[in-house]
């Protein structure tokens, strides 16, 4: 099988690009010393997480003039996300660290005075007039795909800037701001959204360069203006535990309790890994698996959760989350090991996210008692550094507690729709930990507004009242989140159909919805809310069933 050389230079999820490569074909050859470009024909430079650490790391590393040489010898190159960025001249992002400066023009961060900051989800990689029954196709973009991007930083695009240097270039909107989505001139294709992680589209994308595909004209059948812009995302959410026979399934509890009336057995609606590939292909943007079970008596290089993600991966080409146990801990040997280390093993396994709950209200509070001030060693910190705050999410877990009026708490309260029976129109929302069983004295909004300083990208926001309740997200709890910060929210927690879903995007600006026990009992699919979002006039991502 034909060879291409891919530089890990051990930042984020590269098994999943990986993967993708050898699903069209191809086999991994690995950079391991500056000496190694020389001799690729191929060369794929992936990244997630800070423009300066990436060039740094690239610098010190003697890479820097071997990756120019390979582009200016005329070989294939590919620059993702990161490997995109470094083609520029710079970034805001760390303005004293040069970029390569092979492409004109610098990075800028997103405005966040609308918007959520970072972009998560699924956007347009646009080249051509929609409404065009033919299309030129730029190594296999199409204006009625969708792509999955995760940035903070971004190239605004300059109408014929590029292209007075002869690249050609794909964008996608955000808000109001346009940007590079992918750029390519002769030898060079660059994307700032991640192929390997975009579904069949980014497959087809990277199809096209691995097989020097930059042009080609095609029939678009389907054509349809689908509109630049974000996504509507829909996620499928899959609580992973052993059963009582020791087998490791996918269950769904009630306010969390995942046992059948009772004191029975654990439900078992699937296996994790059969399920994943099933949302998969139904259109599902995103996977989320949490690990419900400790598993304290195993190797944390054995842990079952890294072997489903293995697996998953090979065939799930959408991002992947994992929560559950991200924290420091001791091995079964007594060696201490870092939230960092553990998140590092989940990643080299396929997920491209790790959620944080109960450490993450631990590590709030203690950054609220220090005054405010980081400490630089928490889970969330070591590991948003490291990869970049996109890979960490926080998953909250409140419950409302009611009160007569704001004055007799010192929480943030809220005046609700939906009194309590004895009458009380406010409310706080109490933080909780170890699955919702201990609650906490601090409230949702001194906890979001405490991740988001500490360097998280992402909340996933569940509410212990609505968790299996099928009546819907709680619509209250979601609004007076997305006020208190700018990163993205996931909606969790009460989703019973498709309608639900239209509620919340349409009455709050949450990024995304997630999904649980009405995909796993098989009461709607993933591809029945699209479709009925779609109808609504949502713009969404539809699944594609071929390269």
């Amino acid at each position: 099988m034909p060879t291409v050389h891919l530089l890990d230079y051990v930042a984020g999820n590269v098994r999943s690009l990986a993967n993708a490569i050898e699903k069209l074909g191809y086999t991994i050859a690995w950079i391991k010393e500056p000496e190694d470009i020389e001799s690729a024909e191929s060369l794929i430079l992936p990244g997630v997480g800070h423009f300066g650490h990436c060039l740094t790391q690239f610098s010190q590393s003697g890479y820097l003039e071997p990756i120019r040489k390979h582009i200016d010898s005329g070989k294939p190159f590919l620059g993702i996300c990161v490997g995109l960025q470094a083609l520029f001249e710079g970034s805001a992002e760390n303005p004293d660290v040069p970029g390569l400066g092979i492409i004109p023009g610098k990075l800028v961060r997103f405005d966040d005075n609308e918007k959520s900051v970072p972009h998560i989800g699924w956007n347009s990689a646009a080249t051509n007039k929609i409404g065009s029954p033919q299309a030129e196709s730029f190594y296999g973009l199409r204006n009625s795909s969708k792509y999955y991007y995760v940035h903070s930083y971004a190239v605004p695009y300059e109408e014929g800037l590029f292209e007075r240097h002869g690249w050609t270039v794909a964008t996608a909107k955000y808000g109001g701001e346009q940007f590079v989505g992918a750029i390519g001139r002769e030898n060079v294709f660059a994307t700032q959204f991640h192929p390997e992680k975009s579904g069949l589209a980014g497959l087809r994308a990277l199809k096209a360069f691995l097989e020097s595909k930059r042009r080609e004209t095609w029939e678009e059948t389907l054509w349809y203006d689908v509109g630049q812009g974000l996504t509507r995302r829909v996620i499928a959410c899959l609580d992973v535990r052993t059963n009582d026979q020791g087998d490791l399934v996918v269950t769904k509890g009630d306010q969390y309790d995942v046992r059948e009336k009772g004191e029975g057995q654990v439900r078992n609606l699937g296996k994790p890994v059969d399920m994943a590939r099933k949302y998969y292909e139904e259109g599902s943007d995103e996977i989320t698996f949490l690990n419900i079970t400790s598993f304290r008596n195993c190797p944390l290089a054995d842990l079952p959760m890294l072997e489903i993600l293995r697996q998953t991966s090979e065939n799930v080409f959408v991002p992947l989350t994992i929560g559950g146990g991200i924290r420091d801990t001791v091995d079964t040997d007594g060696t201490k090991v870092s939230a960092l280390e553990v998140a590092t093993l989940y990643f080299k396994s396929g997920a491209d996210k790790v959620s944080i709950g109960s450490d993450a209200v631990t590590a709030a509070e203690e950054y609220i008692l220090r005054g405010k001030r980081l400490s630089g060693e928490t889970a969330i910190e070591t590991i948003s550094a490291a990869y970049g705050n996109q890979a960490v999410v926080v998953s909250v877990d409140p419950k409302r507690v009611h009160v007569k009026s704001p004055e007799v708490t010192k929480h943030h309260t809220i005046k609700t729709a939906h009194p309590s029976p004895s009458g009380e129109e406010y409310c706080w929302y109490q933080c909780t930990i170890k699955g919702g069983r201990e609650g906490r004295d601090m409230d949702v909004h001194q906890l979001v507004t405490a991740v988001e300083a500490m360097g998280a990208g992402e909340i996933l926001l569940n509410c212990i009242d609505k968790d299996g309740s099928n009546s819907g997200f709680d619509l209250e709890l979601i609004n007076d989140v997305k006020k208190s910060i700018k990163i993205p929210v996931i909606s969790s927690s009460g989703a019973g159909n498709p309608a639900h879903f239209e509620d919340v995007f349409q009455q709050t600006p949450t990024d995304a919805a997630l999904g649980a026990g009405m995909f796993h009992r098989g009461e709607y699919t993933v591809k029945d809310v699209k479709d009925y979002l779609a109808e609504k006039g949502f713009l969404v991502r539809q699944f594609e069933d071929k390269i």
